[in-house]
C-alpha cells in the first residue's frame, strides 16, 4: 500500500519551513482507495515567490486547522504504507519535523518518483514534475497544489509501476507489508482479486516472486491454482505468501507483459513451463507453372514464415478461411490432395489455377494480400486496443515490422507524437515469440484499431 503524497510550504530556512497544504492519495497500486486534502496554518510568515508560486496567501490560512488539528489523520492515512512523492527527501523531512514539534516520531518506508525515473526511463531530458509529466503525456490540473501535485504523481507512479518489467517496486513493497505473512488461508488472498484481465505474482515471504500467469478473469485463475492437486501446485500453494497483480485492459497486454516477465524474473515454479507456443507456420513457395503455393509444415526457425499457429488445427482453419474470403484454390494451398484439379474448381468455386485457367499474375496478386495482411513485415504500425480505465487506450509500437514495446495513453492525447509516443512505451524484446503472440491475436480479434504510420 502506498501514500502518495505532496507538500506545500512556507518556505524559509532549513527545518524552519511549515506545511501550507497537504495532500495524500492512499494507492493500492491500481486505484487510489482513500485521500485527505487540507489546507494547514503554518502559523508563521509565507515567503513572497511562494505566494507566486502557489497562489496561497497567509489570507487564505487564517480559518485553516493547525497541524497539530490534522496529524492523526496524517498518521492514520499512512499507516502500513509506503510513502511516495516526488522528491520524497523533501516531503518527508517536513513531515518528520512537524511530527517532531509534537513530540511524536513519524517514521514510514519512502520511494522517490524522481529516483525512480531516472532507473526506469533514463532516456528523460528532465525530471522535474512539471516537464516529466508533460513528456509522458500526464495530465496535470493545478500545478504547484498539493492535490494537482500529488495526483499527476499518482499517475506517474502508476506508469513507472507498468514500465518496472523487472518488478522491483512491487517485490519490495511486499517485502516491506507487515501483514505479509505466510498465509495460512489462501481464500483470504482470493478476495481481494479482482475479475479482471491482467498479470498476476506470485510472491514467498521474502517478497520474491516464485510464479507469473495470466489469466482474463484473475479471481478465477488464481482460484484454479490454489484448488489444483497436482504436485506442483500443491508445492506451490505451501510457498505463496501474496499474490499481486497488474490489471492490462485487454489480453494482448497480458501475454507479452507474462512473456517479457517470465524471462526476466526467472521466476522458479515458471521453468518447467517452458514449451514451445507455436509448433506450425505458414510458408510459401512457388510452383513449375509461376503461382504462388501456400503450405503449412511443422515450425522451422530456418526458414522464413508468413505466420505462425499454436498448432496445426489452428493453421488449417486460417487457410480454410483464407479460401473463401479471397478465392484462393484449395490444391495451391495445400489442403486438397487431388492430381489433377481441385473440387471447387468443378463446382464453380475456384477460378482454376489449379488447371492453369486463371494467370499467375491474378491468382498471385490474391496471395500477395493474404500474404501482406497476415504479418508486419516491414510496416510501422500502432496496434491500439482496450484500457485499464475507460478514459485509457493500450497501444503496442511497431517499427519496421519489429516489436518495439508497448504502454498506455490518455484518450484525449495525441498519440501519434512521436516524442511523447517514445517516453510512453516501455522498450520490451522483439523475437519468433512476440510475433506470435501479436499476430495470433489480431487474427481473432478484428476489433483491434491498426494505426499505419509514415516512414
Amino acid at each position: 500500500m502506498y501514500a502518495i503524497l505532496d507538500i506545500e510550504t512556507t518556505g524559509g530556512k532549513f527545518n524552519e519551513e511549515g506545511i501550507t497544504e497537504i495532500a495524500i492519495y492512499k494507492f493500492d497500486g491500481h486505484a487510489v482507495i482513500d485521500q485527505f486534502i487540507s489546507l494547514v496554518n503554518p502559523e508563521r510568515e509565507i515567503q513572497p515567490f511562494v505566494v507566486n508560486l502557489t497562489g496561497i496567501n497567509s489570507k487564505m490560512l487564517r480559518t485553516a486547522p493547525k497541524f497539530y488539528e490534522v496529524a492523526k489523520r496524517i498518521v492514520e492515512i499512512t499507516e502500513d504504507c509506503i510513502i511516495v512523492a516526488h522528491n520524497s527527501e523533501f516531503d518527508y523531512r517536513i513531515l518528520r519535523t512537524e511530527f517532531s514539534r509534537l513530540g511524536f516520531e513519524f517514521k514510514r518506508k519512502t520511494l522517490c518518483t524522481v529516483a525512480l525515473a531516472q532507473e526506469i526511463m533514463p532516456e528523460q531530458e528532465s525530471y522535474s514534475l512539471g516537464k516529466l509529466t508533460s513528456a509522458l503525456g500526464i495530465p496535470v490540473g493545478d500545478r504547484h497544489r498539493a492535490s494537482g501535485d500529488a495526483i499527476a504523481t499518482v499517475k506517474l507512479f502508476k506508469m513507472l509501476l507498468a514500465k518496472d518489467l523487472n518488478k522491483h517496486i512491487i517485490q519490495d513493497a511486499v517485502k516491506a507489508e507487515p501483514k505479509y505473512e505466510m498465509a495460512t488461508n489462501l481464500k483470504s488472498i482470493i478476495a481481494d482479486l479482482p475479475s479482471r484481465t491482467g498479470v498476476f505474482y506470485f510472491h514467498n515471504t521474502y517478497g520474491k516472486i516464485i510464479y507469473i500467469d495470466k489469466g482474463k478473469n484473475i479471481r478465477n485463475r488464481v482460484n484454479q491454482h490454489f484448488t489444483s492437486t497436482n504436485p506442483k501446485s500443491i508445492k506451490m500453494q505451501k510457498q505463496v505468501a501474496a499474490v499481486t497483480y497488474e490489471v492490462t485492459g485487454n489480453e494482448l497486454i497480458a501475454f507479452l507483459k507474462e512473456h517479457a516477465e517470465i524471462k526476466l524474473n526467472k521466476p522458479s515454479f515458471n521453468r518447467t513451463r517452458r514449451k514451445p507456443i507455436f509448433t506450425h507456420a505458414l510458408y510459401q513457395f512457388t510452383d513449375e507453372n509461376g503461382y504462388i503455393n501456400l503450405k503449412i509444415e511443422n515450425a522451422d526457425g530456418r526458414k522464413k514464415a508468413i505466420t505462425t499457429f499454436s498448432n496445426y488445427q489452428s493453421g488449417k482453419q486460417f487457410l480454410i478461411k483464407a479460401i473463401e474470403k479471397d478465392k484462393l484454390c484449395p490444391k495451391l494451398v495445400g489442403l486438397d490432395p487431388s492430381k489433377t484439379t481441385c473440387f471447387k474448381y468443378h463446382i464453380h468455386e475456384c477460378n482454376g489455377a489449379c488447371a492453369n485457367i486463371e494467370s499467375p499474375t491474378d491468382y498471385n496478386l490474391r496471395i500477395e494480400e493474404l500474404i501482406l495482411r497476415s504479418n508486419y513485415k516491414d510496416k510501422n504500425l500502432l496496434i491500439i486496443d482496450k484500457g485499464r480505465t475507460l478514459d485509457e487506450r493500450s497501444v503496442i509500437l511497431i517499427e519496421n515490422g519489429v516489436f518495439k514495446g508497448l504502454g498506455y495513453y490518455d484518450l484525449n492525447f495525441q498519440i501519434t507524437n512521436k516524442t511523447v509516443l517514445d517516453s510512453i512505451i516501455t522498450p520490451m524484446e522483439n523475437n519468433k515469440e512476440v510475433e506470435h503472440i501479436i499476430q495470433n491475436y489480431l487474427r481473432k480479434n478484428k476489433q483491434v484499431k491498426i494505426i499505419e504510420l509514415n516512414k
